[in-house]
């Protein structure tokens, strides 16, 4: 015992003595002085883009979005600095393809809203919309005092994620969804290398954390990834019976990062 308390208190002296020593180094040896920043200008109200930004819808027209179907100029109709959704020209995608970036964009659930559950202010963000029609759905729904499966809510990667919380704010108002998104990469024999990751605020709350991607997002099935670059950020005409869902201030900034 006697041995041990010894060895203890020698320990203890000697931690007390190196906490004491001076260190060699000075403060600029921990100094980064570059890569410098480049100046982003914030907007000037929240919502609005920042200097750097692309701006995918400015309230005035479409001229960024086409027809998923053909090609097509979009057809939703724009009015009063929103544009709504128009089932009989189905989805729009931008004409722009993307690989990493930062999304905004605001949408606005009727209030005179119909319907139940899937059936009640459906559409979708489609993060990315591939070549071979799959796509990555960050849900759109009215999720306000609507019971449905939480995996396909709003706030959820469509049957894949549940989002922390639910800050779905009433029908009548406008909900915003601010994402970064990681698109996936893949390996030379098209084999996946890193998954796609998310990160989604839902009216400025957090509900969606660095949530890896176990592929596309399905109705039936179950997820898988499809090799690709880059794609078009789109809109999902649902076609429920729900008054047609609103968005407006939409803007993108593409992210390089480093895998």
């Amino acid at each position: 015992m006697r041995k041990l308390i010894s060895t203890l208190a020698a320990i203890s002296c000697a931690a007390t003595l190196a906490a004491q020593q001076p260190t060699t180094m000075k403060p600029e040896d921990t100094e980064l002085w570059s890569p410098v920043p480049p100046v982003v200008t914030p907007g000037v109200l929240p919502g609005l883009p920042p200097s750097d930004a692309i701006v995918l819808f400015d309230g005035k027209n479409l001229d960024e979005w086409v027809s998923v179907k053909d090609g097509s100029p979009a057809g939703w109709k724009v009015a009063d600095g929103v544009f709504t959704v128009e089932k009989s020209t189905g989805d729009i995608m931008t004409k722009r393809k993307f690989t990493n970036y930062q999304l905004h964009i605001e949408y606005r659930i009727p209030v005179n809203v119909a319907g139940s559950g899937q059936a009640r202010g459906n559409s979708g963000v489609f993060l990315a919309r591939l070549p071979d029609s799959t796509v990555f759905e960050l849900q759109v729904l009215d999720s306000y005092q609507n019971s449905t499966y939480v995996n396909g809510m709003a706030g959820s990667f469509y049957k894949q994620s549940i989002p922390l919380v639910n800050a779905a704010r009433k029908p009548g108002e406008w909900n915003t969804y601010d994402v970064v998104w990681t698109a996936p990469t893949f390996r030379a024999d098209g084999s996946l290398a890193t998954p796609a990751y998310a990160t989604v605020l839902w009216n400025g709350v957090l509900v969606d954390d660095h949530f890896e991607l176990k592929g596309v997002t399905k109705y039936i099935g179950l997820p898988h990834y499809t090799p690709y670059t880059s794609a078009p950020i789109a809109l999902q005409a649902h076609g429920d019976p729900s008054e047609p869902i609103s968005f407006r201030r939409i803007w993108v900034r593409e992210l390089y990062l480093a895998h």
